[in-house]
């Protein structure tokens, strides 16, 4: 076996661990991959829109749930046009009574720690950069869409700035083709 097959092997998971389920089953519906339309907005009030694409799976023996974020989408990549490819894993910490949520963007050499809750309808990560308080809310979760938004809070400001803005349509199920329950 490769090593690209052999970590993908041992990284990746079939199911949450059932003893985890019940904690992760918040993001049962995002497992599978999807296409997104991502606007990002300027503080001069300037608004650039663009793809990407986003892949959920379960990792780590089930312990943990993986993404990894493309923009722009690799099929509308034309030349040597590059974008951020990104990774957060999320896994529930008991002691915490919430999730520990990692991002990971390489190209700007980000590494940003979150806690993660359920809200009403989904989740809602909340992490700090540099002093800027930073709020990442998934939301309208179902099996086919959902959305996301970026929400920034510079030091001494009362309400956030929203950053970026996406909206999910899935363009595939988990391996395995298994349908999450509707």
């Amino acid at each position: 076996m490769d090593v690209s097959a052999q970590l993908a092997s041992v990284f990746t998971a079939a199911a949450p661990r059932p003893e985890l389920a019940e904690h992760l089953n918040v993001f049962e519906p995002l497992i599978g991959s999807w296409s997104l339309v991502v606007q990002n907005f300027g503080e001069d009030g300037t608004v650039q829109t663009t793809d990407a694409e986003w892949h959920f799976g379960w990792a780590l023996d089930g312990r943990a749930l993986a993404d990894v974020w493309i923009s722009p989408a690799r099929a509308s990549r034309s030349g040597d046009t590059d974008g951020e490819w990104g990774l957060s894993l999320r896994f529930y910490d008991p002691e915490l009574g919430a999730f520990r949520s990692t991002w990971l963007g390489p190209g700007r050499g980000w590494v940003i720690p979150f806690i993660g809750r359920r809200t009403e309808d989904g989740f809602a990560l909340e992490g700090d950069k540099n002093g800027v308080r930073l709020r990442w809310i998934f939301s309208e979760l179902t099996a086919e869409s959902f959305s996301w938004r970026a929400e920034e809070t510079e030091p001494g400001a009362d309400e956030p700035f929203v950053r970026q803005r996406f909206q999910a349509r899935r363009t595939s199920w988990q391996t395995g083709g298994h349908r999450p329950p509707h």
